[in-house]
């Protein structure tokens, strides 16, 4: 990536805080190319592929313990101030919340082995289309801190609420198939596990959008984060339509 750090006297300094970036770089791309991955066992009942991304969740981890280590030796040494500290503070956090997405995308991978034990159910198909566009949510969010885009973060932040709206969907959906028919319980149960989990990332991947407009912005955002996400309150009766 461009280097937005330049202009410090010691050019070892610039070097560490890209170093910074280079983490998060490769960080989030382990954690995008894992749910990628798990959304693709879930769709094709690839037990395989699921158990490749439950391996991978150890390589994100180490990268955030380097982020940790190289976080507070820039600190003990350099004593950043201003927009250097912010990159610091900021390259921790989003750290954690990789590492995070990283076990979301993870559980979905185990319960994904866990229904290819069972009979498919339709809703099955609904759940990896939410995914794809927190995915990409991702990416693009993962590129707003690599050029520094304020709007860009600002953007992705917004999408929060459609995918609120799509897990409410997904949700209602599931809830029907398990009262129409007692043996779709198991499947479905799981579905609603995964489905949360994409959700959570999700809202994770807007926490990143926030930090991001921190980062770039000098001061935090202050618009209410829009929800869409009614599931607490559903109600459902036996026999109610698909939705």
């Amino acid at each position: 990536m461009d280097s937005p750090h330049k202009g410090h006297t010691v050019r070892s300094y610039d070097d560490e805080l890209n170093q910074l970036d280079n983490y998060i770089s490769e960080m989030g791309g382990i954690a995008e190319s894992q749910l990628a991955a798990a959304l693709d066992a879930l769709a094709k009942r690839n037990s395989e592929l699921a158990a490749l991304v439950i391996v991978q969740d150890e390589a994100i981890d180490k990268i955030e313990a380097k982020i940790g280590e190289a976080a507070v030796e820039l600190i003990a040494r350099r004593q950043p101030m201003a927009n250097d500290l912010r990159q610091v503070l900021a390259s921790l956090k989003i750290a954690q919340i990789l590492e995070r997405i990283g076990d979301y995308a993870a559980n979905v991978a185990k319960r994904s082995t866990v229904l290819n034990q069972l009979p498919p159910v339709e809703p099955a198909r609904s759940v990896p289309r939410m995914g794809r566009l927190v995915e990409q949510m991702i990416h693009e969010v993962l590129d707003a801190y690599s050029t520094r885009n304020a709007e860009a973060a600002l953007s992705v932040w917004h999408r929060d609420e459609g995918i609120d709206g799509l897990y409410d969907s997904v949700f209602r959906e599931l809830l029907t198939y398990m009262m129409e028919d007692p043996r779709n319980i198991t499947a479905c149960t799981h579905l609603l596990f995964i489905a949360k989990n994409i959700e959570r990332i999700g809202d994770y991947t807007t926490n990143v959008a926030e930090i991001i407009y921190f980062l770039v912005k000098g001061e935090p955002l202050t618009e209410t984060r829009p929800k869409a996400d009614t599931t607490s309150f559903a109600v459902m009766t036996p026999g109610a339509p698909k939705g």
